[in-house]
């Protein structure tokens, strides 16, 4: 059964003496290992010139922009009066609370640096980080699970899930396994497929598919999520604030794939793939 096989599911995943290797911890580095994989894997088809020293400004800017912007994020948009009352947990990483979409505004910041230092347009940094995201999705919301956080609301469902504690022994949707399938797996084949039909797509077109999928993916499966307990439900009950952050995403995917497709501009370093090139 799904709920025994959950409540034996432990968040540490070893020891090695008095440290512990969370499963959480696991999630970041397989999602940076699979970054740089999926980046020099397109970047290669589309003749880019992301040699190793651009690689690593690439993710160095991506990860710190990632973390710093993931725990803003959830400081401004789920904690503010908490965290303005207590400034000092801020920094408490490992109490847990990190933002999908503060860490969307960090990542696209630390792009915009790395773009700045390697020379590679800003649009063609965001095509490939949004290729290589879903991945990382994918981890981080099966680490989730794993965690029995952000769980869904209770359901009558048959693959309901049993987390136990600030959850309550009844059954709840596996929210968390609806988003690694549909914003980690789904997004990325797609984005991935996409990729390999050369000459590669305008400038911009991974990039704004994947806020549309994400918005859509997110806003649908919130419905099914329970909203955090400090927030609750905004607005007349029913719209959440993953919701609110999301629908955006949405309109300003659309615009991007819209400007791309009028714009028509190559990815950066694309060549002829002719034999007489």
């Amino acid at each position: 059964m799904l709920n025994d096989l959950y409540q034996s599911l432990d968040p540490v995943a070893f020891s090695l003496g008095p440290f512990s290797v969370r499963w959480y911890g696991i999630a970041y580095v397989l999602g940076f290992l699979s970054f740089v994989l999926i980046v020099t894997l397109v970047g290669r088809r589309w003749k880019l010139q992301v040699d190793s020293d651009n690689l690593l400004v690439v993710l160095v800017c991506a990860i710190l922009g990632l973390i710093i912007g993931a725990r803003l994020g959830y400081v401004i948009f789920y904690g503010a009066s908490y965290y303005f009352a207590h400034p000092l947990e801020i920094l408490m990483f490992n109490q847990g609370g990190m933002s999908f979409h503060g860490g969307l505004i960090g990542v696209l910041a630390g792009g915009a640096i790395a773009a700045a230092v390697t020379h590679i347009p800003f649009l063609t940094l965001a095509d490939l980080g949004a290729i290589a995201a879903p991945i990382g999705l994918f981890f981080g919301r099966c680490a989730n699970f794993i965690n029995g956080e952000l769980w869904g609301a209770p359901t009558d469902a048959p693959w309901g899930v049993v987390f136990g504690g600030l959850a309550g022994n009844f059954p709840r949707h596996p929210s968390q396994l609806y988003e690694a399938f549909l914003e980690g797996l789904i997004i990325f084949i797609v984005l991935f497929a996409l990729s390999r039909k050369l000459p590669p797509r305008p400038r911009g077109t991974f990039f704004g598919t994947f806020l549309i999928l994400y918005g859509v993916f997110r806003f649908l499966i919130e419905f099914v999520r329970e909203p955090d307990v400090q927030l609750g439900y905004l607005w007349g009950g029913w719209l959440t604030m993953g919701q609110v952050l999301s629908a955006p995403l949405i309109i300003i995917g659309i615009g991007i794939l819209i400007w791309s497709q009028k714009a028509q501009l190559p990815q950066e370093g694309v060549r002829s793939l002719r034999k007489d090139a």
